[in-house]
Order: C-alpha cells, then structure tokens, then sequence
C-alpha cells in the first residue's frame, strides 16, 4: 500500500476541528432537544449534558461562566433550546456543541426559575403560617426599604403620615431592580435586625415586568427574610403581582399603600374610640360609685355590726358545741385505748414467768443460767430454785434420768 503522507491521531483531531471552528454556520447555531445525561458540577460550575430528540443525541457542555447567567436550573428531561457553536473536543476526538445561552423552550426562564424556587421553599416549609410572625398593633418604630426615588416610598410615606404620625419611620434607600438589587434588600434587612431598628419592616416596590421585579424573587432574600426576628411586610408591584418575597413574608400586602395601612392603626379611629371612652368615663365611675354605695350600705345594716354581741355569742355557742364534740371524742378513743392495753396486758401476763410460778412450778439456775435438763447437773453442785414467792440455794445429792431421757 503506497502511503503519500502519515498523520498523527492529534493532528486528525486538530484539522477536523479548524475546519469546524472556521465554518460560518456552525459558529452560532440555535438547536432545540431534550436534556439527558446532565451532570452538574457545582464545585467548578460547569454543566455537562446531552441534547436529544427521537432520532439522535448530541453531547454539550456549558462552562461555568455562561452557566452562572442562567436564570433557572437545567433538570433531566426538560425541553430547551440552546444557542452555541459547534467544534471537536480534540482529547477524544468527540464533536458537541458548546453552549452558550439556555433557554426552556415553551415557558419563559424566568417563570420557570420562578416555580422551581417556589416549589422549593414551600417543601422545606417556609411559606407555613406556623412560622409567621403577628404584626404588632401599635408599632413604635416602622421600617422601610424601597427605592428613594419611586412612587411607592411616597405612597407609604403619606399614608403612614396620616394613619398613624406619631409612629418613628426608619427608611433605608435601597436598589429595587438590577443586578445588585438583591444584595441590598438583604443588607438592609439584616442590618434592621442587627440594630433592632424597628418594630415591623416594610419591604417593596412599585409594579413592574417579572424582570423588573426578579429581585424579589432571590432564594437568599427569601431565606432572610424568613429568619428575621423583626415581622417582614411584602409589598411589591401591584394586586396581581406575586413574588417569593410575598410568599415568605409575614404578610403579604397587594400594594405598597395597603401595606402602609395594614400596619398601622388608624389614628382617626383611635382617637374617636378614645373620646368615646372619655365621654362614657363620668357614667361608668356614677355606676361604680352607686355599686360601691350599695354595698357599704349592706354591710352596714348587717347583724354584725348592728348587734356585735349577738354575733360574738353565737360565734361563742359554736366554739362550746365545738369543744364538747372534741372532748367527747378524745373520752371515745381513750376508752378504746384503754380497752386494747388491757386486753395486751392479759396476754403479755399469761406468758410472764411469774405467772408459770405462780401455779406451782418453778425455776433451777446455776450461776444465773437457767437448767433445762438432768443432764446439765452434777453431784455435789450447788444450785440456785426460785419459786413464786422466793428462792431457795439447794445441793445436788442425787441424779435419777427418766427412761425417755
């Protein structure tokens, strides 16, 4: 076989792959498929993973640095189309394609971000009410974080000015919108937190695209303002608009002016019931006073203080019934008791010794011991025989034993 010229496998690989890194129409392409094979590695944030539709399959790798824009989490089986360009992975000698955006195909990625976070949070219980703090009725300090310059600081500025104006209003400027928007509502709540700034934190924004309001919608913001010791108002776009801030919140406003007034009192309101209760004030103390008259007037006709000596004498008749009733019932278990010692007393004598005595027996001892048998005697020993009245020092001339013995 006549050879013109030998190759290397790495020199293949790296012709194949100019001619597909210098073509036009593989440079930026849009493919639609169906992810498989997905492999996320979170420690070097790149993504890995197949393409696929009923026919055929495609391998496709996503660097972090594209990955990190994504505004939903790629899942096993998920429809997307991809934009990328298409080139060889010399090491293996494997084409796929390389992609550099992402997008669901048939939903919007924001949507979807949206759902997936929400159906995240919900499962680990955060949007439970058991959790949610109350709002204070009567707040002395009340904080707010939004924009400076948007319409709804005024709203909630104006509306808690004439609800409730002696209430401190801490405002915090913030971003509401934008890359960095997020990071500030969380700064702003924990540092609420941290200074014990306020008694309950409004926290919004006016309404707006689901872009204009995705800061809202940040899984740390959420955590925040779950774990917040100060009770969190969520006030953000409009009646329809509904965030995950709205969801983890403590309650959740339609708009920035409702949230204004949910948590506050009415002033106007307060202060008629107050006048209401100083008017009533007069009636209530006649009442009272007319009670308290009633009463002293009862007490002092009462045969007690009318006639002490008739009461302290029936108080008297009670003590002497009393007493008798004591005194009888001590002669009752006296009598009883009486009863039981001499009923001991008659058993303890009739195993008394004295008694044994008594009818003509009697007792041998040598040296204090007591003789029980024949057996212990000796001729010629002295012994010691107490009877029932004396005793008598006697010596042994003889020892006969019974037969039995």
């Amino acid at each position: 076989m006549a050879v013109s010229s030998v190759i290397t496998v790495s020199q293949l690989n790296f012709y194949i792959k100019s001619l597909l890194d210098e073509s036009p129409a593989l440079r930026e392409i849009y493919i639609t498929g169906e992810i498989s094979n997905l492999t996320d590695h979170y420690r070097s944030g790149h993504i890995y993973l197949s393409l696929k539709d009923d026919k055929a399959l495609v391998r496709a790798v996503m660097f972090a640095g594209n990955a990190r824009h994504l505004r939903f989490k790629p899942e096993e089986g998920m429809k997307v189309i991809a934009r990328g360009r298409v080139s060889v992975y010399e090491a293996t000698g494997q084409y796929q394609l390389y992609i550099e955006d992402m997008q669901p195909d048939g939903i919007g990625a924001l949507n979807l971000a949206y759902e997936q976070l929400k159906k995240k949070l919900s499962a680990e219980g955060l949007f439970s009410e058991d959790i949610k703090k109350p709002i204070p009725a009567y707040p002395k300090r009340i904080g707010v974080i939004t924009s400076p310059t948007g319409a709804a600081v005024q709203d909630i500025l104006n509306i808690l000015g004439r609800r409730y104006p002696i209430a401190e209003v801490v405002f915090c400027p913030v971003l509401v919108q934008g890359e960095n928007a997020s990071a500030q509502l969380i700064d702003a709540i924990e540092r609420f937190n941290k200074a014990n700034a306020a008694d309950v934190i409004i926290i919004g924004r006016g309404g707006g695209s689901i872009e204009d309001l995705w800061a809202f919608n940040d899984e740390k913001l959420a955590r925040t303002i779950a774990k917040s010791d100060i009770p969190v108002i969520s006030a953000v776009g409009h009646e329809t608009d509904f965030t995950i801030c709205d969801f983890v919140a403590d309650l959740r406003a339609p708009t920035p002016s409702a949230a204004a007034e949910l948590a506050t009192p009415n002033m106007t309101e307060l202060l008629s019931y107050f006048k209401s209760v100083k008017d009533s004030l007069p009636a209530i103390m006649q009442r009272r006073i007319d009670f308290e008259k009633q009463e002293l007037d009862n007490l002092a006709s009462s045969k007690v203080l009318l006639s002490p000596k008739e009461f302290i004498n029936i108080r008297k008749n009670e003590l002497d019934m009393l007493s008798a009733d004591m005194i009888k019932a001590f002669k009752a278990i006296l009598s009883e008791n009486q009863r039981d010692f001499v009923a001991l007393s008659a058993k303890l004598d009739a195993l008394s010794p004295l008694s044994v005595l008594s009818r003509g027996y009697s007792i041998v001892q040598n040296k204090n011991k007591v003789i029980k048998s024949a057996k212990e005697l000796n001729i010629g020993q002295n012994i010691m025989v107490k009877l029932s009245d004396g005793k008598a020092e006697c010596e042994v001339k003889a020892i006969t034993l019974d037969e039995k013995g």
